[in-house]
């Protein structure tokens, strides 16, 4: 039998977030007011970080919950929100009896949209049933749905993944060119840098100038040459690179020649 929480007048209860970062990284935090051990993971004190009420329903409608708090804990920085660290991030929350230690999860899911105001930020958590508003069917598309070396795509990403070091950082360190690479190649991919502050982080290459790639956001401060990163080649997902430059056409998930809906609108030729 689980346990009553709030119960009794006076209870020795706190809350707790568990964060796990796509780039591997997790975070744990608790309202109380000393670090505790649970979980096997270590949930530092935040008193700072306020949630919101928990909505949860037995229906298939998302439930849903907030967390505010200010900027001012060492592991939420102004500068990792910004740069996208914990957009989609997985997330955990519950209360934990801080004598007993004995825990309970009342909300997962994943960061949505996170907001800052002054000093302050807040995150909407978006809840797993979320996944249940996607459309069953996917709808028709003259270019393929699939994530490049992802399901569906079947090539292998081992194959198109390089190591590599940059050559050279532009001077807002958004711009960066590697060394003994075809830029071209990367337009569309990600790159996922190894070194520095960013380490773990993934940024996607949103376009491609001459031997500079285009990177969606700046890189932390001290970016600089020689810094070694991972790339990953990326796809334009129209077929006719499916077919040239990868020979994989026979697994486009699109419908390249399906008529438009331009085609309905058109009037009649009168012969």
């Amino acid at each position: 039998m689980s346990r009553t929480w709030f119960s009794q007048p006076l209870e020795t209860v706190a809350v707790w977030w568990r964060i796990e970062r796509r780039d591997g990284v997790t975070l744990g935090f608790t309202s109380h007011d000393r670090d505790l051990v649970f979980g096997g993971l270590h949930h530092r004190t935040a008193p700072g970080m306020v949630p919101s009420a928990v909505r949860r329903t037995a229906t298939l409608e998302a439930d849903s919950a907030e967390v505010s708090g200010a900027l001012a804990h060492d592991a939420i920085g102004e500068a990792d929100l910004a740069s996208g660290l914990f957009d989609g991030a997985r997330v955990a929350m519950g209360l934990v009896d801080w004598e007993s230690l004995e825990a309970e999860t009342l909300f997962t899911g994943t960061v949505g949209s996170v907001g800052r105001e002054g000093q302050q930020f807040s995150a909407e958590l978006e809840s797993l049933k979320q996944v249940m508003a996607r459309d069953v069917v996917p709808r028709t598309s003259p270019t393929c749905r699939a994530e490049f070396c992802g399901e569906g795509c079947t090539l292998s990403g081992v194959r198109f993944t390089h190591e590599a070091t940059l050559a050279e950082v532009g001077a807002g360190r958004q711009w960066v060119r590697g060394a003994g690479l075809v830029a071209s190649d990367f337009a569309f991919g990600w790159l996922r840098v190894v070194d520095g502050q960013d380490a773990g982080a993934v940024l996607r290459v949103r376009a491609v100038e001459g031997e500079w790639l285009v990177l969606d956001r700046p890189l932390a401060i001290g970016a600089a040459a020689g810094m070694r990163v991972i790339l990953r080649e990326g796809c334009d997902h129209t077929i006719a690179t499916c077919s040239a430059r990868f020979a994989n056409a026979a697994n486009f998930q699109g419908e390249p020649y399906l008529p438009g809906n331009d085609l309905l609108t058109r009037y009649p030729a009168v012969q």
